[in-house]
This record gives structure tokens, sequence and C-alpha cells, in this order.
């Protein structure tokens, strides 16, 4: 798909705030609401704006402990086995596959360390688990929904 420079406003517009209506993004980048929308409309459709969300602070929700969890697996473990494991477990809010010596990287949320433990338990009962490695997280520094271009104002 082609994006040209107001796509990419729009798309930095909802991403720091998916509730501004189509007028309120028409007012910043020169565009009528109706125009907004239809931009907005064939973004969805090309599969550039996945969805909408609400974006909750862990904190507020009791959730106040986190890690990521490098895990070590058997040779003929698929990025696919990785994605069906690490769905089922609720504290699992992300899992990537990377470079290096682990074989994916996964980052878990917990309410605190004894609910971390029991999370961690879980993932290395996976049956290609063969072990892991974690670091707990002692701030969150920058955190940001998606990488997009800053908005000059």
């Amino acid at each position: 798909m082609q994006m040209d420079a107001v796509d990419q406003r729009i798309i930095a517009l909802l991403v720091a705030d998916a509730r501004a209506s189509y007028a309120e993004i028409g007012a910043r980048v020169s565009l009528s609401a109706p125009a907004v929308k239809r931009r907005v409309d064939r973004l969805r459709a090309a599969g550039v704006i996945k969805g909408f969300t609400a974006v909750i602070e862990p904190a507020a929700v009791g959730w106040t402990t986190e890690a990521f969890v490098e895990l070590f697996c058997t040779g003929r473990t698929t990025p696919a086995q990785i994605t069906v494991a690490t769905r089922r477990h609720p504290e699992v809010v992300g899992a990537y596959t990377v470079s290096g010596q682990a074989d994916a990287l996964v980052h878990l949320r917990a309410a605190d360390i004894g609910h971390l433990e029991q999370a961690l338990e879980r993932l290395r009962a996976e049956p290609f688990v063969t072990s892991t490695r974690s670091m707990v997280v002692l701030s969150r520094l920058v955190e940001t929904p998606t990488a997009v271009p800053a908005l000059p104002d």
C-alpha cells in the first residue's frame, strides 16, 4: 500500500489518542472529517491499522511485577510452537524469536514475585523448553505503543 505523509500523520495521531474524532484529526492534518474517515477505512482495509484498543497501566490493575525471560529450546522447536505455547499463559504479554544464544524472548507481567515464579514454572514445563534465563524489570523507562514518526506541531 502506498502511504503519504498525511496517512503517516493520521496514524501517529491515532496512536497518540485512538479516541480522537475524525474532525479533530482532520483539523491537525488539514482534511475534512469524511476525508479522514475514508483514509482510516483504507488503512484498516489494507491491514495497516489492525484495530483500536485501550492501553492499561499494569500497576493500576495489580500487575506490578514484570520480567523478560530468555527461552532455550530443543533443536527443532519452531516459532509456531513457541507462539501456541506462550499464548496459553495469561502472564505473557509478548513473545519474540531473537538472534543470539536464546531461541526466544518472552515478556511476562504478574501480580507479585510469587505469581511471577508460578508463571515461570509453567513456562519452563513446556515440553520444548530446555532452560530459561530471567531478568526482572526494576523500572520501565520508555514504553511506546508503536513507533511512529514524531509529529511537528
